[in-house]
């Protein structure tokens, strides 16, 4: 890369939890630079999650972030060129691409549910997700095999 590299911006916590990573679900969430409504949306999914919830000691947040560390893969498989075939090479995943592809599963697969608004949606993923249920669960364990069968192509790491 001809210049440097773009030091992060520290992101403010969100006004109710006073969490970062709350901030960083709802900007991967947000639409058109709509904020306030994807904060909305996803407070009103906690809410219902508390409301559903069968675990008493678990609060709707606590929840959330099992979910978040339920759908989170550690390994996934890149393409690389060797001698002219491409092979799906298995490989370690920084942290904080495990956090945001995380987040991007829970929400992608919370938009294509059939409840009836975005925070029911969210809300219905997030508790299938918490049970280590769901379809991004399924996405993990499906980005977790191809992974195991592309194991013996390890050694093309790069």
């Amino acid at each position: 890369m001809r210049k440097r590299q773009a030091k992060k911006r520290p992101l403010l916590p969100d006004p109710k939890f006073n969490d970062q990573l709350v901030t960083r679900f709802v900007n991967n969430m947000m639409w058109d630079g709509k904020k306030s409504v994807a904060f909305k949306v996803f407070y009103d999914a906690l809410d219902i999650v508390e409301e559903k919830n069968q675990d008493e000691e678990k609060t709707a947040l606590e929840l959330w972030k099992d979910a978040l560390s339920n759908i989170m893969p550690h390994v996934e498989v890149r393409s690389r060129r060797v001698g002219g075939a491409t092979f799906q090479i298995p490989m370690q995943i920084r942290p904080d691409r495990k956090i945001s592809t995380a987040m991007k599963w829970l929400i992608l697969y919370a938009r294509k549910r059939n409840e009836k608004s975005m925070a029911a949606k969210l809300a219905a993923e997030v508790l299938a997700a918490a049970k280590e249920e769901g379809a991004a669960v399924k996405k993990r364990m499906d980005t977790h095999k191809m992974a195991e069968a592309n194991k013996a192509f390890s050694h093309f790491r790069f």
